[in-house]
Order: structure tokens, then sequence, then C-alpha cells
């Protein structure tokens, strides 16, 4: 395969992770840490750039991608996990979050005190997903559209702004505030995982690897190391976006306090360009939103369509739209409310499922050790995520929070090592109790 391709794919992938919340928190994770800036990024590029990253390189292992990956643990559970990441990467959260997104930074300025803000968000969200819809029915012109003209756009016209700003917005970072003073990694840690990129990669996977399977690559190798070079493309584009956007959001923290990343940018993009600004701002969000929603269209579509061989590609990409297109119309701080708590629960269980793909090789994919461990994992991401949802655990909340790395939200990974552990002495255990077995039958 042609180095131009490969560089192109990697233009598609970051255009596909590239979304709203990508362009959300950096500049608000900036404005937070203040002079705990690079602690604090680091922490977010490892989860919003390096997981997502080691997710793909992960599916592209695998034969049989993510759901493989799944079966490893049941095959009950890689369709359960599967269906819900897919549902909720897709139409029920990450699609009409990326829609309204992109009203709200692209329309909503625009708009007098009296314009009926609700029959507008209706009118372009219907715009929005016909085009998407259009889109996603040939996936294969999705590199055409967004590899090779959307995502360079995307891209110029992101560094523009933040070229211009780092040189023009020439103010001293500020004290960080109290989320950041103590555990600033830690804290850029968890925020990454808003950006959801590292769910979307168990979907994206198989759009980048049926990319590379068109251009004639068939060897697990081969399409191994393409998927690997196209992640890497794509997470040094993102890492280079979130340091920049991050610093401007950093300087800023001095013109006044923000509630989001959305306002941060605004006005940015106002002080830098003036009302000119704020249009180009628009661009940029819009054409983000839209990359991301095409992607994750196409991945539910190509994904639900293998699930229920019945339901053609072209119903699932039919519905995801409709679905989409109906929960965008109830507003963005609905679909944010949902959010926290869902990631807070399933990015453990991605992350340590990962962590043991990479491993399986030291323990020859025993089942035992990724049932345990994603066990144990899952019971304590299930107790974080309802503690996110604002739910008094009880006695359950003293016991997670005597757990190591509970203060910095990461109390599951202890557990997740006791589970392995043990999955790993019950798989000995078995194997000693089957050669004992075996000795019996050949003396009697």
């Amino acid at each position: 395969m042609k180095k131009l391709d490969t560089l192109f794919i990697g233009f598609m992938l970051f255009s596909m992770f590239f979304g709203a919340g990508n362009l959300i928190f950096p500049p608000f994770l900036g404005a937070g840490a203040g002079t705990s800036f690079w602690t604090g990024m680091l922490g977010f590029i490892v989860t919003g750039v390096g997981l997502p990253v080691l997710v793909i390189f992960a599916v592209s292992l695998v034969k049989g991608g993510a759901q493989a990956m799944g079966n490893r643990v049941h095959p009950v559970f890689s369709t359960a996990f599967m269906v819900a990441v897919y549902l909720c990467i897709g139409p029920f959260l990450a699609i009409p979050r990326n829609a309204n997104v992109a009203f709200e930074m692209g329309i909503t300025p625009f708009l007098s005190e009296s314009t009926n803000s609700a029959l507008i968000l209706l009118l372009f969200s219907a715009i929005f997903f016909g085009i998407v819809y259009f889109i996603s029915l040939n996936p294969t012109k999705m590199e055409q559209y967004m590899g090779r003209i959307i995502a360079p756009t995307l891209v110029v016209a992101i560094v523009t702004l933040i070229i211009v700003g780092l040189f023009k917005i020439d103010t001293p970072f500020l004290n960080p505030t109290k989320a950041y003073q103590s555990g600033a990694f830690f804290t850029g840690f968890l925020e990454g995982y808003n950006t959801m990129d590292a769910l979307a990669s168990l979907a994206f996977g198989i759009v980048i690897l049926n990319a590379i399977q068109k251009r004639g690559i068939n060897n697990r190798s081969q399409l191994t190391r393409y998927t690997f070079r196209a992640g890497i493309i794509a997470g040094i584009l993102l890492s280079a976006i979130y340091i920049g956007i991050g610093l401007i959001g950093a300087k800023m923290a001095s013109h006044g306090t923000f509630d989001d990343g959305t306002g941060i940018l605004s006005s940015a993009a106002t002080l830098l360009f003036g009302q000119g600004g704020t249009v180009f701002l628009g661009i940029i969000f819009t054409l983000a939103c839209f990359t991301t929603v095409v992607g994750l269209t196409t991945a539910c579509g190509q994904y639900f369509s293998n699930l229920m061989p019945k339901v053609s590609y072209k119903t699932v990409v039919l519905l995801v739209t409709l679905v989409g297109f109906t929960l965008s119309n109830l507003g963005l701080a609905q679909i944010l409310k949902v959010s926290v708590p869902f990631l807070v629960m399933t990015y453990p269980l991605l992350i340590v499922l990962v962590v043991l793909t990479f491993f399986s090789r030291y323990f020859k994919n025993v089942k035992a050790v990724y049932g345990s461990a994603m066990l144990f994992t899952g019971v304590f991401a299930l107790l974080s995520g309802l503690n996110a949802f604002g739910l008094d655990l009880g006695p359950l909340q003293s016991l997670k929070d005597t757990l190591p790395l509970a203060a910095v939200g990461l109390e599951w990974v202890v557990p997740a090592l006791i589970g392995s552990v043990l999955g790993l002495t019950i798989s000995q255990f078995s194997k000693k109790e089957e050669l004992l077995d075996h000795k019996e039958i050949k003396t009697s």
C-alpha cells in the first residue's frame, strides 16, 4: 500500500475521532489546570489519544476484531458490551451530542433572542442528518470525502486558530483550580474519558481495517502494521491540537470565567478575529462534528448489519440517523447529563480488556483470567457509575472509598489486578486437577 494511502487513512481516522468532545474539553482543562497544564494535559492525552490508538491496534491484532476480543470473556458479555457501546457512541449519545454542539457553535451565535431556536434546531438537524445519511450510504467514499477533503480543511482551520491564538493572547497562566491542585495528571486522565474516543475505537477499528483491505491487504501482520501507522498519524494530529487549544484555554483563563470549552473558544475567536471569528469557529465545530457523526453512523451500520444479517446496512443507517435526529432535538444539557456516569462505568472495562489482549500470550488466552478480571472491574466500575448518577451507596460507598487510588477516581485498578491474579490461579489449579484426573484414569 502506498504511503500516501496510509496518510489519507490516518487523516480519515483523525476526522472520525475529532468531534464535539475533542474541541470542548482540552481548552476547559487548560483553563482549570493553569500552571499545572502540562501534567494535566499528559493525563488527558493518555486516555484521549494513547488509549484510542491502543484499542485500534488491539482490534487489528485479533481476528474477528472487537467482538472476538469480548468473546474471550464470554460471547454473551461480548455481544451485550458491544451493543451497549455502539448504541451509546452512536444514536443514543455521541451522535446527538455532536449534532447539538454543531448547532450551538455554528448557528446559535447568529440567532436573535426572538428567534424560535427549537424550530431552527429542527431544520438544522434535518439538513445535517440528511447529508450524514447520504455520505454514510457509501462507506467506500468515506476516505475521499473525509480523508482527502474535510480532514485537511479541518486541520488547517484549527491550526490557524491555534497559531494566531498562541501569538496574540499574551497572558500568564493562573493558579490551578481545586481539581488540578493535587493529582492534576489523574484529573486529566479522567477528563480524557469524555472524548469517548476509546469506545469509538472499537467501532472505528473495523472501518479502518475495511479501508486497508480494499487496497488488497489481507495478511494479518500487514493489516496490523498499516492500522497502527494510521493510528499513529491520527494520534499525532490529535495530541498536537489538544495541546494547542489547551494552551489557548490556559491563556484565556485571565479573560473571564467560563462554564465550558465552547465559551472559551468562542471568546478566543472573537478576541482574535472579531465577528468573523465566530463564523470561523462555527465552521470548525460543524466540520469536526459532522465527520465524527458520519464515522459513527457508518460503524453502527456495519456492526448491526453483521450482527443481524436480515437487516440491511442501509436500513441500519436510516434508523441510526432517524434516532440521532430525534434525540438531538432534546438539547445538549440532557445528553451530557447521561454521558459521565456511562463513561465512568464502561472505560474501566475497556481498559482492562485491552490490557489483557496485549498480555494474552503470557497466560495463553485463558478465559478464567478474562472473566475474573472483568467481573472484579465491573463491580467497582458500576459503583462508580452509580456514584456519578448521584446515588447514595451506603456501606458500599465506604468500601469503595477505602480502595487504593479511590481519591483519583481509579478505585477499580486494584480489584482488576486481584481479579486477574485470581483467574490465573484458578486456571493453574484447574490444569493440575485435569492432570491428576488423567493420571488416575491411566493407572486404573
